[in-house]
């Protein structure tokens, strides 16, 4: 197993990951990315209406490994 660290982007400047989690494979780390933008999407993006957000996943030598962004557009049409 190795370690990751994920580092969020968002309007509020980057929130870095100090304890990181250890992962099993790049599939994992995958997995947790999505979860990851997928409850922020949730419980934050839905107060903007316009916003990108950017997971930066780091190893245990502190190398970016994936950079993960979600932008949510809500645009009503009436």
């Amino acid at each position: 197993m190795s370690r990751y660290f994920f580092d969020l982007h968002n309007g509020d400047g980057p929130v870095l990951d100090e304890e990181g989690q250890d992962m099993a494979s790049r599939e994992s780390v995958a997995m947790e990315v999505a979860r990851i933008l997928g409850d922020i999407a949730r419980d934050e993006m839905p107060e903007t209406r316009n916003g990108t957000i950017a997971l930066t996943v780091r190893d245990e030598t502190g190398r970016t490994i994936t950079v993960a962004r979600l932008t949510f557009s809500n645009e009503w049409v009436e």
